[in-house]
């Protein structure tokens, strides 16, 4: 697979896929998004994947936003189908079967934070800073983060974050649940690796089942979402993750998944 704005290697069991634009601190332009896009379908369609460890090239950005020099001259149309290219790249992360977690070095602002978002942990260095700048632009968040970002920090959170344009550092986004964990600089990719060899060691069906009640459950009322849970809990009793997983359990030993 050829891409020119997109690293992706496997190594192991993990898929590294990092935006590689560092001269534009790895802006989102349209071929970025393709380029992700088509990162995403390799991952998703490769069995020998088990997990994803999303970056930015450098240390400076993650990813620093959108290319506004791009995005300048858009006419309405053609930022409606920038925005749609965007979501349809943030829903494929979000709904990837493998864990992918965002390692945040540096800026994700705008479209940055809405990428980092997308990712189901977000593990960020001292040095990262983020926000959702759009409104200084006389825009607002068009790749997710009006939707995203109550959910995951709370709506009057939201609100504030993107009404006021505020950068926050990566001890505020700890604080406010935006990331999971901080970490020094030259950490970072090991901490993310050292959290998918934890759920690694899981049930890797259960995993993913999980992941899939807890996004369900995010687009419906609780009461449907209750009722989701119930039938993926009940599917995880037909497999032998189940079976190795509790017979470990009574035997006092570590499952061998």
């Amino acid at each position: 697979m050829e891409l020119s704005n997109v690293k992706y290697e496997v190594k192991g069991t993990t898929a590294y896929v990092t935006v590689n634009r560092p001269k534009a601190l790895n802006a989102l332009n349209i071929d970025v998004i393709a380029e992700l896009k088509r990162a995403f379908e390799a991952i998703e369609s490769d069995d020998a994947v088990t997990g994803v460890i999303l970056s930015g090239e450098g240390e400076k950005a993650f990813v620093a936003g959108a290319d506004i020099a791009q995005m300048k001259e858009y006419s309405a149309l053609e930022a409606r189908a920038m925005a749609t290219a965007a979501h349809s790249v943030m829903n494929s992360i979000e709904e990837c079967t493998k864990p992918v977690i965002a390692a945040v070095n540096g800026f994700a602002l705008g479209g940055g934070c809405e990428l980092a978002m997308a990712c189901d942990i977000r593990i960020a260095s001292e040095t990262a800073r983020m926000g959702q700048p759009e409104v200084n632009l006389g825009i607002i968040p068009g790749f997710g983060g009006t939707q995203r970002l109550p959910r995951l920090v709370g709506k009057g959170m939201a609100k504030y974050l993107i009404m006021t344009a505020e950068m926050i550092d990566a001890a505020e986004a700890y604080r406010i649940g935006l990331v999971q964990k901080v970490t020094a600089p030259g950490e970072l990719i090991a901490e993310c690796e050292k959290v998918l060899a934890t759920i690694n060691k899981k049930g890797p069906f259960a995993i993913k089942l999980a992941k899939k009640a807890i996004n369900n459950g995010m687009q419906a009322d609780q009461s449907s979402a209750l009722k989701n849970e119930i039938e993926l809990f009940a599917l995880t009793f037909a497999t032998d993750e189940q079976e190795e997983g509790m017979a470990a359990f009574l035997e006092k030993r570590a499952a061998e998944f």
